[in-house]
């Protein structure tokens, strides 16, 4: 059995179609999680608007610096992606691991800047609940907690999906080392770019929304 055929799987007439099956599930699935996301960021939206100057102060307490930076993180390792989708359609195997690991490694860095920033919000007090107490105190602290609720659900799930995406890009890195993809076969590096860019792009809809609103 030749290694195309070994990839093929049974209910495929050819690797196109199955191809082709792949990467419109992944997009079935992004649609539910656009979805998922949507009703995250309407809740913020009309609470937003109720209270926009309660939400303008709480937002001044985030590092929109750190924020930046993840920005510009995220923006390079959809890059590396792209480079290394590129480079499994080539069949350049050295070239594919090598951008996956760049990828990887910026998807940490993303990660590791966000433990920073949790941990200065655990330790000034800006988690929602009773011990919620902000230095100097806020004048609407009630709605500041409804912000930083909205804030570590949004970027918390963002950043499971990092994790998860992380976890992906690992297994990748192992078959593209025992040589499981070539230019005939790359549906899976394929479709995984496509789940790490939406990712990227929900944190691009994030960043504006919960660190910029004080700065408009």
């Amino acid at each position: 059995m030749s290694e195309h055929s070994s990839a093929l799987a049974h209910q495929f007439d050819d690797l196109e179609q199955q191809f082709e099956a792949s990467t419109l599930g992944m997009w079935a699935f992004l649609i539910t999680e656009i979805m998922f996301f949507g009703g995250l960021f309407l809740g913020y939206a009309i609470y937003r608007s109720l209270y926009p100057e309660a939400f303008a102060e709480a937002s001044r307490l985030l590092d929109y610096r750190l924020g930046a930076i993840n920005t510009a993180v995220l923006i390079c390792s959809s890059l590396t992606m792209v480079l290394a989708v590129r480079a499994a359609q080539l069949g350049q195997r050295k070239a594919l691991i090598v951008f996956l690991l760049l990828t990887i490694f910026l998807g940490s860095a993303f990660l590791g800047n966000k433990v920073v920033e949790y941990a200065h919000k655990f330790e000034h007090h800006l988690v929602p609940g009773a011990s919620f107490s902000p230095e100097p105190p806020l004048a609407h602290p009630q709605q500041a907690q409804l912000f930083f609720g909205f804030y570590f659900a949004m970027t918390g799930l963002h950043a499971l999906h990092m994790i998860i995406g992380i976890g992906i890009l690992t297994m990748l890195v192992v078959q593209s080392k025992r040589g499981r993809f070539s230019s005939e076969y790359f549906s899976p590096v394929d479709i995984t770019g496509l789940y790490w860019h939406f990712v990227d792009v929900v944190w691009i809809f994030l960043f504006p929304l919960l660190y910029l609103i004080s700065r408009t």
